[in-house]
């Protein structure tokens, strides 16, 4: 790819209206409605001029000719020289290439802010007349300028006095695919996995370039194509071919791929003995896999890595650390530009420890001692991607080594697909909280961006939700989540609010009372779940291993920490896990200002109450009333407001296609039933140990409680599979 090319884009449509079954995602490109604003925009472009050749300008060259071809409803013609379109109005975009159009308009002081994946989009006048540029550095540049023009045309906003220069705040914006060599995806409720392995390489559906499509409008450049309960399979010869077949469709939208590096592979695809990270035929073993791998993939990303995790082999099979395990990697990848990302969810049953301590224990002594192309990925709270968690305390305790967030896109702890979850205020939630690392606004989002200690080397990933489905996400309102990590990944200072309005503008229209309506629903929607499910910090109450539905009841099994009864400690006396200085002192993992605050029953949010104390059932609780009475509400609270969101989508039926419409209502009824589910089962089991009554104004339950343990889900989407 040239460093610098200029490009002027044009383009022509041929309209083929599909179904509106979810398949463009927010990329629908439908007519405009509004008869001025279309006259505008017509106006503002008659004429897009391309300038330059290159895989990756050739995709910005063909989404400009189906967007707009498909908003203005008519073809944009295309120009191949400026001087033979003076008179037109010209979309202009590209980079500064010497002799170029864009070079000529002095932007080189401007672009020097946008770095290699940023942008810039201007109005300003060309031979006298008003143009739209769009400029930047590199060719991907271009592609993620057209997307965000396109996007101002989608969301009906101005483009008379344009002014936008970004660039994004976090380098590696990855999702990753826990997709198994055998098609089944865990934590996926979407169907089957999007790689079609038994046809790679020969076959490449469309599918693929549309997957491309849809990271690249959003910024998001990488993926991992295989689960972290990784299969060594995937990096031999024949999968490695397979990779590169899908490397070379996302190259021209700038995604790298990355893969999941079992630990253990020397042995299980190598015939060595030992995967001692301290071995040296280990090292030239995973030396020579590395550069196989780049002579298959030139621009291969590196490798993610979960180990000594949950059964996962790793580096202490040896007594050897994370550190020691990473660097091995690291070792083999550097020479080619390649990056691990080594996971820090790690807990061991035999620890006698508080599990939201495990991590950090073991990785906060290692700090300074991973190489430099290393990151450490942390999930967003201490536990495991619960509905609200506080932040992870690590984030601002390892100032010397790179953190990368690692939040769950699909929902394994949320309903899965068929509840509408709207997940930015979740990760708002998490980036904005304030780690006092460094002092009053050390918030987290600047500790992964790299700004709070000096790094460059910056990433953040989340677990995608993708699936086989025709609308990839199992539901379209899943989607959103998807929309809004890369969203976040480019520029963690949007607000959750805008990022809705944006994707219910784009996907499903700009009509105001759909927009207001639809984008209440999803604010509130987070928090709805939480009352429903694990209100004022209760914390993993789902059913055992798939994870759907109530299981407050769950004990036993191989190890506690599998257990609901280890988190809720409910008692005749009180619920809830004391991490207080008197209890695990968890808090005492965190910053003074903030362990001060979470260690205080009476400061403590309330959100986070049961997460940090072991609260009486009769506590005083800031409305007055006792706790077990707040608990009943919030689980009352939770499925009225399904109830209400039920009401106010079923109030715009005729404003949103019937297919999608009636998909949505569907959900909703699963969802409000579900909501039902949750409460009587949670509030029936917790008064087995408050022995009180249930509040007037809660909903009598539906059953006993011994029906609710009775009730057994088979064949669950999503659960967890032995690799073999």
């Amino acid at each position: 790819m040239r460093f610098q090319l200029a490009i002027l884009l044009l383009i022509s449509f041929n309209a083929n209206a599909q179904a509106e079954d979810g398949y463009d995602l927010w990329l629908r490109y439908q007519p405009i409605s509004d008869q001025a604003l279309l006259r505008d925009y017509r106006d503002a472009v008659s004429a897009v001029l391309v300038e330059g050749q290159s895989a990756t300008l050739s995709a910005a060259r063909e989404e400009l000719r189906m967007a707009l071809g498909g908003l203005l409803g008519r073809d944009v013609p295309l120009v191949e020289v400026v001087e033979a379109a003076v008179k037109d109005r010209l979309l202009v975009a590209g980079t500064s290439a010497p002799g170029g159009l864009i070079a000529s308009l002095n932007l080189a002081n401007d672009l020097k802010a946008v770095g290699e994946e940023g942008f810039l989009i201007r109005s300003m006048k060309i031979g006298g007349k008003r143009r739209v540029v769009i400029a930047a550095n590199k060719d991907i540049g271009v592609l993620h300028g057209v997307f965000q023009f396109l996007r101002l045309l989608q969301t009906h906003q101005p483009i008379g006095s344009l002014s936008i220069v970004t660039a994004p705040r976090i380098r590696h914006r990855v999702l990753d695919h826990w997709d198994n060599l055998d098609g089944t995806v865990e934590r996926g409720y979407a169907g089957f996995s999007l790689w079609d392995w038994h046809k790679l390489p020969d076959y490449l559906p469309p599918r693929y370039k549309d997957y491309a499509r849809a990271n690249a409008s959003i910024g998001i450049n990488g993926t991992v194509l295989t689960n972290v309960n990784a299969n060594a399979v995937s990096l031999t010869p024949e999968y490695l071919k397979k990779a590169a077949a899908l490397a070379e469709v996302f190259r021209p939208y700038g995604i790298r791929v990355y893969l999941t590096a079992r630990f253990s592979a020397p042995i299980e695809i190598g015939n060595l003995k030992t995967a001692d990270p301290l071995d040296p035929g280990v090292a030239a073993w995973w030396k020579e896999k590395a550069d196989e791998i780049y002579r298959y993939i030139p621009d291969f990303g590196g490798f993610l890595v979960k180990a000594n995790s949950e059964g996962q082999p790793g580096p202490q099979q040896y007594g050897r650390s994370h550190a020691d395990g990473a660097n091995l990697l690291a070792d083999a990848l550097s020479p080619h530009g390649g990056i691990v990302m080594w996971r820090a969810f790690v807990y061991d049953d035999k620890v006698p420890d508080d599990r939201a301590k495990q991590a950090y224990n073991e990785f906060k002594p290692l700090d300074g001692s991973f190489r430099p192309n290393v990151l450490v990925q942390v999930k967003n709270g201490p536990i495991d991607f619960q509905p609200r968690e506080p932040f992870h305390p690590l984030f601002g305790a390892m100032p010397a080594t790179p953190l990368m967030m690692e939040f769950q896109i699909t929902q394994e702890y949320l309903g899965f697909a068929t509840h509408l979850v709207y997940l930015a205020p979740l990760f708002k939630e998490t980036l904005d909280s304030d780690t006092f690392a460094k002092g009053p606004g050390s918030r987290v989002a600047r500790v992964i961006d790299g700004s709070l200690h000096g790094h460059q080397l910056t990433a953040i990933a989340g677990v995608a939700n993708t699936g086989s489905d025709r609308n990839w996400c199992g539901s379209v309102f899943a989607q959103s989540n998807w929309y809004a990590f890369g969203r976040l990944a480019w520029d963690h200072t949007l607000s959750a609010e805008a990022i809705a309005g944006e994707w219910i503008r784009m996907t499903f229209s700009n009509d105001p009372l759909l927009v207001e309506k639809v984008s209440s629903i999803m604010m509130a929607s987070r928090e709805v779940a939480v009352d429903y499910m694990t209100p004022l910090g209760l914390h993993h109450l789902m059913a055992r291993d798939h994870h759907y539905g109530p299981g407050p009841w769950v004990s036993g099994g191989p190890r506690a920490d599998w257990t609901s009864v280890y988190y809720h400690r409910a008692d005749s006396n009180a619920v809830g896990f004391d991490r207080s200085a008197s209890g695990s002192n968890a808090v005492g993992q965190y910053f003074p200002p903030v362990a001060q605050l979470f260690g205080s029953l009476e400061k403590c949010p309330e959100k986070y109450l049961l997460w940090f104390h072991h609260v009486k059932w009769d506590h005083r609780m800031q409305s007055g009333r006792t706790l077990w009475e707040e608990l009943c509400r919030g689980y009352q609270r939770g499925v009225s407001a399904v109830r209400a969101m039920q009401a106010s989508w079923r109030s715009l039926r005729g404003r949103v296609d019937a297919e999608r419409y009636e998909q949505i209502d569907a959900f909703l009824r699963i969802q409000e039933s579900e909501a039902r589910w949750w409460r009587d089962a949670c509030i029936l089991y917790f008064q087995t140990f408050s022995k009180k009554d249930i509040p007037k104004e809660v909903d009598p339950p539906s059953e006993t409680l011994d029906y609710f343990r009775s009730v057994v889900k088979r064949y669950v989407p999503g659960t967890a599979r032995p690799i073999r």
